[in-house]
């Protein structure tokens, strides 16, 4: 399952109503149980509103499957995001976006570049928006059990490694805290 999808299954586990908002609703595996699927595209923005509308809150997780290439997709569908969340006035917003961000650009793997650069751009669309935002930097992702032992530190970065199960859980905290609010969040466990 894929961390997006980890997501949805989370939320509705919790008791949350949850609105998912796919390119392919194909890719729902059947125990994901959204009240509401809705498919489009991030870039279309009557698709985007679509979504938005009636909603409370919004969890960012947009990318670009396995296409490295220099894109903005992530970043203008942020935009489109956050600007259907001010005309239907929700103003709580979490963003999944990569640890990446916590390093100097020239330490950053080559290939993984412009990725960053869209993630920088993603960053910088939630700063200059008037919404209670909170950007999730995960770093490496992955498929290990949840452990719940993570710990989150703003504006600094914590580990090597989330679970995606783990991170799922600090999207919902993270959405509902105040704490956060306007900060970056770093992730990752005790060092044993």
């Amino acid at each position: 399952m894929t961390r997006n999808l980890l997501e949805v299954q989370m939320y509705s586990q919790n008791g949350f109503e949850v609105t998912a908002f796919l390119r392919d609703p194909t890719k729902l595996p059947p125990d994901v149980k959204p009240n509401i699927v809705i498919k489009g595209d991030v870039l279309n923005t009557d698709d985007v509103n679509k979504a938005v509308e009636g909603q409370d809150g919004v969890v960012i997780v947009l990318g670009t499957r396995n296409d490295l290439s220099p894109t903005t997709v992530m970043s203008e569908g942020t935009r489109n995001i956050v600007q259907a969340m001010k005309m239907y006035n929700v103003l709580r917003v979490t963003c999944c976006m990569s640890a990446f961000l916590f390093w100097e650009r020239d330490k950053v793997p080559p290939r993984l570049v412009p990725l960053t650069e869209d993630h920088e751009r993603m960053m910088n669309v939630l700063k200059e928006s008037d919404r209670e935002w909170v950007a999730l930097f995960p770093p490496h992702i992955t498929n290990e059990p949840a452990t719940k032992n993570y710990i989150l530190k703003k504006d600094t970065s914590v580990g090597h490694v989330i679970s995606k199960f783990d991170l799922g859980e600090i999207m919902i905290k993270c959405l509902l805290m105040d704490d956060y609010i306007g900060h970056t969040v770093g992730m990752g466990y005790p060092q044993v």
